[in-house]
């Protein structure tokens, strides 16, 4: 499933190709969020284009509406979607912890309210994983419990490790029993910021046979040399050969950072909710297009960029959309932002693989911003 190309000599960073039953992805590669089953502004067609290998869609709101027998009825998600290459479907354990005070964990499962109704559901782990099951997914994740960042406790994260150590065995149990030829399962690492948390978690999960790890729990408001140090320990732990799914992450900046301490697979909602904001990626940092400086600006968002919004369009149009409303202001933006995820991941990709990692790295660094207001 997952063979490693080729190893940075000075850093972390790797190149892999990973193989699922609908295509085979290059890593380091990064999933856009099909929260929903859609990339909001975007169609399967776009996503085609732009070279995307792959989408993170999330259970949670698919269970929630319209429902898993719909989906079922359907043919499954890829043909529900129209999309015939990778599927990760989370299994909404982010989601449920973010609902606070809508929801009640126990050994045995969650109980939460629906955000749309107000209905009480009650989950077990091993309905998330037959749901995933039965709308056919590439990539199988269980639940699991996430708590906060370096404000946590050491006994509550404790507490949330073992019970998802113990929901991970659950899960693969079932999947073990029940899955359909070709879906895999990744189990996910949990522990916070205490190193031997994340050690314990990772020694259990391993044991049973997963097809993939991915890491949570690390971009929910720790501080950043706290979740550098962790992302560092587990890259360093765990087995090589095991793809590393960073989930949840990030900006450029860090994505490059946690390229080069060994994680292979991201994904992230920031492209496109900026999108919708008005901000674009650029390579020297995030411009704010809705603000006043690009009222006459005839460039093209981002010069070096071959993406057909840059080809077609210039700033000065797009602010205008997005100032007055038009959608096709915000689709433009998201197409771009996507396009430019992708090309910024293909370059570091192209850095390993020609030996000039660092180089690229630190270049990066020193020239790109952070968004910036223009007003």
């Amino acid at each position: 499933m997952f063979k490693i190309i080729k190893e940075d000599k000075q850093t972390a960073a790797r190149v892999g190709e990973f193989r699922t039953k609908s295509s085979i992805f290059s890593t380091p590669c990064f999933f856009p969020v099909a929260t929903r089953g859609a990339i909001k502004g975007l169609s399967t067609k776009d996503l085609e284009e732009i070279g995307i290998e792959g989408i993170l869609v999330n259970a949670y709101h698919l269970y929630l509406r319209p429902g898993i027998e719909v989906i079922k009825s359907c043919g499954g998600l890829h043909k529900f979607m129209g999309f015939n290459k990778t599927i990760i479907t989370d299994s909404g354990g982010y989601q449920i912890f973010s609902l606070n005070n809508l929801r009640k964990l126990s050994d045995e499962g969650v109980t939460f309210q629906s955000y749309i109704d107000g209905k009480t559901i009650f989950l077990t782990p091993q309905d998330i994983i037959k749901a995933q099951i039965d709308i056919k997914t590439d990539i199988a994740l269980p639940l699991d419990e996430c708590v906060g960042g370096n404000s946590i406790a050491y006994k509550e994260a404790l507490k949330a490790v073992e019970r998802t150590i113990k929901w991970a065995k659950i899960s693969k149990d079932y999947f073990d029993r029940n899955k359909t030829d070709g879906i895999l399962f990744f189990a996910i690492l949990q522990g916070s910021i205490f190193s031997d948390l994340r050690k314990m978690c990772l020694e259990e999960i391993l044991k049973l046979k997963i097809d993939g790890l991915c890491i949570g729990g690390l971009s929910v408001g720790e501080e950043k040399n706290l979740r550098y140090n962790i992302l560092s320990f587990i890259c360093q732990l765990a087995d090589k050969n095991y793809i590393r799914y960073f989930m949840g992450y990030g900006k450029p900046p860090e994505i490059l950072e946690a390229i080069g301490l060994g994680v292979d697979l991201f994904d992230c909602v920031i492209p496109t909710r900026l999108g919708r904001t008005g901000t674009a990626f650029t390579d020297e940092g995030e411009i704010v297009i809705r603000n006043s400086p690009y009222i006459k600006d005839e460039r093209p968002i981002e010069p070096n960029c071959n993406c057909y919004v840059c080809k077609n369009f210039s700033r000065a149009y797009i602010r205008h959309l997005i100032n007055v409303g038009e959608m096709l202001g915000v689709m433009l933006l998201t197409y771009h932002n996507v396009y430019w995820y992708k090309k910024f991941i293909d370059e570091a990709k192209n850095a390993i693989l020609e030996d000039r990692f660092l180089k690229f790295k630190k270049y990066f660094l020193s020239t790109y911003r952070e968004t910036k207001n223009d007003n």
